[in-house]
């Protein structure tokens, strides 16, 4: 099965959008529409594959020369009919022989099986066009198609609008996607008119031209009638979307994905979910993301070109352009910007931030900090509230952190900043200076009490009542003085970065 050409029609206004961006660029499950049909057609691997723009050729033509540059331009300045525009590619084209398929950019839900099916069938039956078809419930605009008996040819294409009562009532429609024979639809081209109510000249009459010339017209039936449907307006734009992700999701699951609630899980088109991974509610994978195996990502989460390890976990958390190893846990909560990285078994916690840094092997980022432009190393434990000061107005700097350190809680690291493997910074701390491997870093003001001070400043608040009762305990109860253990008074407080845990001493 030999393609010669497939033309894709994508000059419309489409003006119902309400929208200053062309009609074929709205998104759909994270691609344009018209990558959707251009994808659809080049499962065929044409010789030839020619998108016809013209509204917003500007916008639709720097698109398609960054993302499909082998993908032929041809222009309609003006919008003259489908004819027309058909005709633009052609003028681009050069003389044809064989198969040439027409379809169009804002029909979205078309598969490759579908287009390869119409090609196969007109082939087959030696069809100078064969013409794509459905059966509808509800046929009200579509041109109907009108059948030879008992050949079931195609005999006509009827306008709803020039339609009689028998006609009106026939359910199968045209889809306008179009099987020709190329030397059949070059000559047509150029005796169809635009003797109509439009002043435009439509592809439908090629029809009617190679009919009258006593060629073979056919028509297939699409399997499925959604794939024919076209964009018009936004209500379609977001039924489309649903109908295609559905399609998306059931791919997934019957590739061995668990999809725990179908309806709340969102796919963009090239997004791959491996066997065995497990995808909960409410959870949206966006542009390329790819799930490993045994990785379970959601509820309440959404990946943006992300790449998600065997056996990892991402729970509530937001990240774009991450890439999380085997074995690490997310969230919940979590907010990844472009360029984190997460080896294997890292975590990253609760209310956490992380953009443009690496966390290695086991290290752990487990609540309430911010991480930017820094590389933690292996094992490195990044204390609660802890944060790199990576920014000074003008510039954005590194920090690096080693393997084994210990960032104590409430540490502000500002940098440029190392701390080297085995260091270790006292809670509350701004560390300006590198700290060696080994060395505890403490950068803080001594605790000093001004005796009385609540009573004095605030008397008769809820303090200073507070104050006077515990004051009248502590005199019916003094405190024995306790030896406690050897002082260490170049520490000016206690170490300890977690409750419950005796300080190094």
């Amino acid at each position: 099965m030999g393609v010669t050409a497939v033309v894709v029609l994508a000059a419309g206004a489409g003006t119902r959008m309400r929208s200053t961006l062309p009609k074929v660029m709205h998104p759909l499950a994270g691609r344009p529409l018209l990558w959707h049909a251009l994808t659809a057609a080049r499962g065929l691997a044409p010789e030839h594959l020619v998108a016809v723009v013209g509204h917003g050729r500007e916008t639709v033509g720097a698109w398609l020369e960054t993302n499909l540059p082998d993908v032929a331009t041809a222009v309609q300045d003006e919008q003259l009919g489908t004819g027309h525009a058909v005709s633009c590619a052609l003028d681009v084209l050069g003389p044809l022989t064989g198969t040439v398929v027409v379809t169009y950019g804002d029909v979205p839900l078309l598969r490759t099986e579908t287009l390869a099916a119409l090609v196969s069938a007109h082939q087959a039956a030696g069809n100078a066009v064969t013409v794509l078809t459905a059966h509808v419930t509800d046929p009200t605009g579509y041109g109907r198609i009108v059948r030879d008996a008992p050949d079931g040819g195609v005999s006509a294409i009827v306008e709803h609008k020039d339609a009689d009562a028998a006609q009106r009532a026939i359910t199968e429609i045209n889809s306008g996607v179009y099987a020709f024979d190329a030397a059949v639809l070059a000559d047509a081209l150029t005796r169809i008119t635009a003797a109509n109510a439009q002043g435009e000249r439509y592809l439908t009459d090629v029809v009617g031209i190679a009919r009258g010339d006593g060629r073979p017209v056919g028509g297939l039936v699409a399997e499925d009638a959604a794939e024919t449907e076209g964009v018009n307006d936004r209500v379609q734009l977001s039924d489309m979307a649903r109908t295609l992700n559905d399609r998306l999701v059931r791919s997934a699951q019957l590739a061995g994905a668990t999809v725990l609630d179908p309806r709340t899980t969102w796919l963009h088109a090239d997004v791959v979910v491996a066997a065995d991974a497990t995808i909960a509610r409410n959870t949206s994978l966006e542009a390329g993301t790819t799930v490993a195996a045994g990785a379970t990502v959601g509820p309440d989460t959404t990946l943006v070109d992300c790449r998600v390890g065997v056996g990892a976990t991402v729970v509530r958390t937001h990240a774009q352009g991450a890439v999380i190893g085997d074995g690490a846990a997310v969230g919940p909560f979590t907010f990844l910007r472009p360029g984190t990285v997460l080896a294997a078994g890292a975590k990253v916690g609760a209310y956490v931030e992380v953009k443009k840094s690496t966390i290695g092997p086991g290290a752990k980022v487990p609540h309430l900090s911010y991480v930017g432009d820094a590389t933690l190393g292996a094992g490195v434990n990044f204390g609660a509230g802890a944060i790199t000061a990576n920014y000074d107005g003008v510039g954005k700097y590194d920090t690096v952190i080693g393997d084994g350190a210990f960032v104590g809680t409430n540490t502000t690291l500002v940098a440029p900043v190392t701390v080297e493997p085995g260091g270790f910074t006292a809670a509350g701390s701004t560390i300006t200076d590198d700290v060696a491997a080994g060395d505890l870093a403490v950068a803080r003001g001594r605790q000093s009490a001004v005796p009385g001070w609540v009573a004095r400043r605030l008397p008769g608040s809820t303090m200073a009542a507070a104050a006077e009762r515990a004051a009248d305990t502590t005199s019916h109860h003094p405190a024995t003085p306790s030896a406690g253990p050897a002082a260490i008074p170049e520490l000016p407080g206690p170490l300890t970065t977690e409750p419950g845990k005796a300080s190094p001493a």
